[in-house]
């Protein structure tokens, strides 16, 4: 689909045209996110379908939908504004040589588990280097490693960003639900009590956890539908909890349940889902380096304990 001679495309109409199919709204994203008026956002889309030379969104009663070119220019457009922005912490990076930090992220629940670990790591030089935590969703994490604004990050395998990774960890799932459930009285659950429950797991967001629950699902032989999907484990509590259902989730959930809700192991061998440690490939930090080499270590201590 190449451009038409004479226009040029700026980085402000990918943005633009980005918000408006992340907000579902010309209104929404010109008000909330752009700061701009509704018309000035809705000529700057006809601008860039214009260069495109194709309708990239169409209007309907349940608000903006992509059309079919709209769907194949969205993931460039991303990764467009992605690479622009790597570009630019690169540039930062480059002209601070200096930098005297270490941003360490981790998947929210998983610094219980993992910070006193990695702090050990670095602790000859803890003198030296502020270490800054950060704590989000597993894609996010990616996102910022892929853009810079963190080292390392405790994280799943994500898939879509080249990024190096280093596994130090193998979580089963585990079976959460109310306290008072009729199924807390089993000390194992099996797949097949599923049935006939609200189930809640991975949502989309959450790729790895719902490719790994449905692949476990379809190998038991169980057909069961996701009544509520979740990407983060705050909103899986909460299902739970008012929702009465069963969540299949990694076993370090355990680390923010709370006292109304209980978990069990399932029957048998559980699928694990890997944690690991993913860092940018074109990080050139030595504190980076001298992590990278301490791992090994700290899957070790893990596994014993």
């Amino acid at each position: 689909m190449p451009l038409r001679y004479g226009t040029a495309l700026e980085l402000r109409h990918l943005r633009y045209f980005v918000a408006v199919v992340e907000e579902g709204s010309f209104t929404t994203a010109a008000e909330r996110r752009l700061h701009t008026s509704q018309p000035s956002l809705s000529r700057q889309i006809r601008d860039l379908e214009d260069q495109v030379g194709a309708e990239l969104l169409s209007r309907s009663v349940h608000g903006v939908e992509l059309t079919a070119a709209g769907k194949a220019f969205l993931d460039h457009a991303r990764l467009a504004l992605m690479q622009v922005d790597a570009a630019i912490e690169a540039a930062h990076r480059a002209a601070q040589p200096a930098r005297k930090t270490f941003a360490i992220g981790f998947q929210t629940g998983q610094e219980m588990n993992w910070l006193p670990r990695a702090m050990q790591a670095l602790h000859d030089e803890l003198k030296n280097i502020e270490i800054k935590i950060y704590s989000d969703y597993s894609p996010d994490l990616a996102e910022a490693l892929v853009r810079g604004r963190l080292d390392v990050a405790f994280m799943r395998v994500e898939p879509g960003y080249d990024l190096g990774y280093r596994v130090v960890g193998r979580e089963p799932l585990i079976v959460l639900m109310p306290s008072d459930h009729p199924l807390s009285a089993k000390q194992t659950i099996h797949p097949r009590e599923f049935v006939g429950e609200i189930f809640i797991g991975g949502a989309k967001k959450a790729t790895v956890l719902h490719a790994v629950t449905q692949e476990f699902l379809r190998r038991s032989g169980v057909d069961i539908k996701l009544a509520h999907g979740v990407d983060n484990l705050a909103m899986a509590m909460s299902l739970i909890a008012s929702t009465r259902g069963l969540a299949l989730l990694p076993a370090y959930a355990k680390n923010l349940m709370p006292v109304s809700v209980v978990s069990r192991p399932l029957e048998g061998e559980a699928p694990t889902i890997d944690l690991a440690v993913g860092y940018s490939k074109s990080n050139s930090s030595p504190i980076l380096k001298l992590f990278l080499s301490r791992l090994d270590d700290l899957a070790e201590r893990n596994e014993k304990q």
